[in-house]
């Protein structure tokens, strides 16, 4: 049930739709180890009888080569996930390299049991194996792969897949292991075959995981572990060292051997030397999941009891040592680092302004649209490029990815809210006369982990804006209804690693509604920046100024001045020169702007409510000058810290007001 879970959870899409580097790692990286065949023979006259025959000793070695040359796909998603990496790069081509690896090893396996019937039982049963295997074959291709398409085309949208359906194909992955037993061929075979016809993910890859991950992971896995575990004899390891150091020396020869040969493609691509190695290291991974191999070559008595026990304790070794050295070589967030100016506030006056919208739910869409609407002008001097992402938590399979709608996946037609997203995000585009460009991706991912999509996009669309939903959900008539935390926790995660800037909306549902009605007048939405100062004050300002040009929009800037405030201070400096034209009556003819004095945290929290009244959105800066004590002493109240102060009393449940807010983080540099 293991080996058919993880396999339904594979995208082969991944496997083959990733680039020639992978295919390559998989393919070198499977038959490069089997180079440790040449030493099977090595010091075969010192081999005691006494340990074991001659032949069987060979048989030994030839058993610990395969064994160490397979990378199994469990163990290397196991590690991806523990260090939080899977959606990386990097861990996307560790995963299509093994799936690679895995698909030559099935091949394999195949072969080398039909050669053992061939040479160790009769010509004869090796024929008949071949005809058992061809009509297997034919039975799960022609019969079993259409039915699973029927059953997935039957199964209305949303819905769940019936139980009789997900109960057949149980019967039929035991029935597929009992056949192959029945030819005295390994049983693994049929659930692996089995697995690679079902589609991953939902309805039926899905519903199958559903119906009995859990099971198979917290009860016969580890029950399958543990019965291995106490299988291993430590004392014969020192009892009979002499014996098995030939076969420690041979699996730590494959293990150069392997990191070797997934090192010198990686080099031969211009993958970067760090790089190289972590993914070598990856692919080198053995763990808790390699025991139910091992157990099955003890079992066909091809090793002894003290070669087990090594490799048992070998492989816990191998789990523990190489994660740490991957997180000292290996840190996911420094690619993420970006030494030039992602932001607004640097942006020519008249520049493209490319912005990535995250959308996880059906709402998100029109707050989303209601926000471009106001930054979007019919002037076409203010282009704006839009990268809508949709996020979709992983559920029936293991590898994350991103799809471009270009592609025009069967999978994503679908989905009738993605579809219905993108028809408002064309529509949106075509009303915005050409100075709109919108282009839209669906990121498949672990929930968290899906920060790890969005900084990539980001990055690679060269974006200078990521606009993500807050999480907290109001109903129409401006009642709190609740908050998503796994919404929140993503966000506080961009928070600390994204390439570029960050505006986190917060809709409770007032601007979105007037955004969509037409209106005659020159001014139907009214925006404010509550400025107080800081990088992230400046920002929010700088995205602002770009709204000035829609015609539809008034805005005003309201700066709240500390009576004690230095001015000296370098910030207040870069607050001055970033308000100076807003100052000048001359310059300025589009945004209003005003000043408040006020004297402590308490008239700052005033000041916000009153102003809470008077504005269909606020844009705010995420941190402001917290050196004053009495805004610092505000962090003390504050509910959601990925707000800010201000950004927090502006979405508080118990405010009088369906005011929305648009915090604003300006890019991190380190």
């Amino acid at each position: 049930m293991f080996t058919f879970l993880m396999t339904v959870r594979t995208s082969r899409r991944v496997a083959f739709h990733s680039g020639n580097l992978p295919v390559v790692i998989g393919i070198v990286s499977f038959f490069a180890p089997l180079f440790g065949l040449v030493f099977v023979n090595l010091f075969s006259n010192n081999i005691d009888p006494h340990y074991m025959p001659l032949d069987k000793a060979l048989s030994e070695r030839f058993a610990i080569v395969i064994t160490q040359s397979t990378i199994l796909l469990p163990s290397t998603t196991y590690i991806l996930l523990e260090l939080k990496i899977i959606n990386s790069e990097l861990g996307r081509l560790a995963l299509s390299a093994c799936v690679i690896n895995d698909i030559l090893g099935i091949f394999a396996m195949m072969v080398a049991t039909i050669q053992a019937t061939y040479i160790h039982v009769s010509h004869a049963t090796a024929y008949r194996d071949i005809v058992a295997m061809i009509i297997f074959f034919l039975i799960v291709f022609l019969v079993f792969k259409p039915m699973v398409q029927w059953v997935i085309d039957r199964t209305p949208e949303d819905k769940p897949v019936k139980d009789i359906y997900i109960h057949a194909v149980i019967l039929t992955v035991f029935a597929s292991a009992a056949y192959f037993v029945f030819f005295n061929m390994k049983y693994i075979l049929g659930p692996l075959i089995i697995g690679i016809i079902i589609p991953e993910g939902p309805p039926l890859g899905s519903a199958l995981e559903a119906k009995f991950e859990r099971l198979t992971m917290n009860v016969f896995l580890p029950i399958s572990i543990t019965f291995s575990a106490m299988r291993c004899d430590l004392v014969r390891i020192f009892s009979q060292f002499t014996d098995i150091f030939f076969n420690i020396f041979l699996t730590f020869l494959i293990l150069v051997i392997k990191l070797v040969a997934c090192l010198t493609p990686c080099l031969y691509y211009k993958l970067p030397l760090s790089e190289s190695m972590v993914v070598s290291l990856i692919l080198s991974y053995k763990s808790f999941v390699e025991f139910v191999l091992y157990e099955a070559v003890l079992e066909e008595k091809l090793i002894s009891q003290a070669t087990y026990a090594f490799l048992i304790i070998y492989s816990l070794l191998n789990a523990g040592i190489v994660p740490m050295v991957l997180r000292s070589m290996y840190d996911p967030k420094r690619k993420y680092v970006n030494y030039q100016k992602r932001d607004i506030l640097h942006l020519e006056p008249n520049s493209d302004l490319r912005i990535l919208t995250c959308l996880y739910k059906q709402e998100n869409v029109s707050e989303t649209i209601a926000l471009l609407q106001l930054l979007s002008s019919p002037n076409l001097d203010f282009p704006i490029t839009v990268t809508v992402l949709h996020l979709v938590k992983l559920v029936g399979q293991i590898n994350p990815i991103i799809v471009s709608h270009d592609k025009k996946l069967k999978r994503l037609h679908k989905n009738s809210y993605i579809h219905t997203a993108n028809l408002a995000f064309k529509q949106f585009m075509q009303e915005s006369l050409a100075s709109v460009t919108v282009t839209t991706f669906t990121a498949f991912s672990h929930e968290n982990l899906m920060h790890e999509d969005i900084c990539t996009l980001a990055l690679d669309r060269t974006t200078s804006m990521i606009i993500v939903p807050s999480g907290r959900k109001w109903t129409i008539d401006g009642i709190f209804e609740s908050d998503d935390n796994a919404i929140r926790h993503i966000n506080q995660s961009l928070l600390d690693s994204a390439p570029c800037s960050i505006g986190i909306l917060v809709d409770r549902g007032q601007f979105s509604r007037k955004s969509n009605v037409t209106s005659k007048r020159r001014y139907n939405i009214d925006v404010g920046v509550l400025f107080i100062g800081g990088k992230d004050d400046r920002e929010a300002l700088s995205l602002v100024k770009r709204m000035k040009h829609n015609p539809r929009v008034r805005v005003s800037v309201i700066r709240l001045i500390f009576n004690h405030e230095i001015e000296s201070d370098w910030d207040y400096i870069l607050d001055n020169e970033g308000l100076k034209d807003l100052m000048s009556t001359e310059d300025n003819k589009d945004i209003v702007y005003t000043e408040r004095i006020v004297n402590s945290g308490v008239e700052v929290v005033k000041a916000v409510q009153l102003l809470a009244k008077e504005y269909d959105l606020m844009v705010v800066g995420r941190d402001h000058d917290m050196t004053s004590q009495d805004l610092s002493g505000l962090m003390e109240w504050v509910e959601l810290p990925e707000l800010g102060v201000i950004g927090d009393l502006l979405a508080a449940r118990d405010l009088s007001s369906k005011i929305s807010v648009l915090v604003v983080q300006q890019q991190q540099q380190t």
